[in-house]
């Protein structure tokens, strides 16, 4: 599978990354949801049969959701998807030709004066969207821009293939 790249339109470019590379973040990602679902369990006094309450919250305290806007022209796919407060550094995208993958992890930190001692406490935000697209479109020509926490994709439709009547020639 060729590597998806993009193409540096506006002021902040958009890191592409490769697909086995986002196998192993959203299997890590995976993990650490596994492991707060899991928390969340005990906390409640370990009462079965809530599992996806738990999960869902998890999620929840864990991912910001993306919301997404898919606009289909002759040509091509017009993708807006709302990602405030990232950066172009923080940010990883995927697009397979069916598939588009939005990743991002920032760390933010929190500091409080508590008399002579400073208290700090970090949480990473993270965000994960996968989106089915609706046609095939061409991987090496998509055009990313993140302008105020707003991610704009451009991405032109693979070219159709038609059926071509041969005839052959008797030798």
């Amino acid at each position: 599978m060729a590597e998806s790249t993009a193409v540096k339109r506006a002021e902040e470019p958009v890191k592409m990354i490769k697909h086995g590379s986002l196998l192993d973040q959203m299997e890590e990602m995976f993990d650490v949801l596994s492991h707060r679902a899991y928390s969340i369990f005990e906390e409640n006094g370990r009462i079965f049969g809530r599992d996806l309450e738990h999960w869902f919250q998890a999620e929840r305290e864990l991912l910001h959701p993306v919301h997404v806007n898919i606009a289909e022209s002759e040509d091509s796919l017009h993708i807006l998807a709302e990602v405030p407060g990232f950066t172009e550094k923080e940010l990883e995208i995927s697009v397979e030709p069916r598939r588009l993958t939005i990743t991002g992890k920032r760390e933010t930190s929190k500091e409080e004066k508590k008399g002579k001692t400073v208290y700090a406490e970090r949480c990473a935000d993270q965000i994960l969207r996968v989106v089915d697209l609706p046609v095939e479109v061409e991987t090496g020509k998509v055009a990313a821009m993140l302008k105020n926490g707003v991610l704009e994709l451009t991405m032109p439709k693979a070219a159709k293939t038609r059926a071509i009547r041969i005839h052959p020639k008797a030798a």
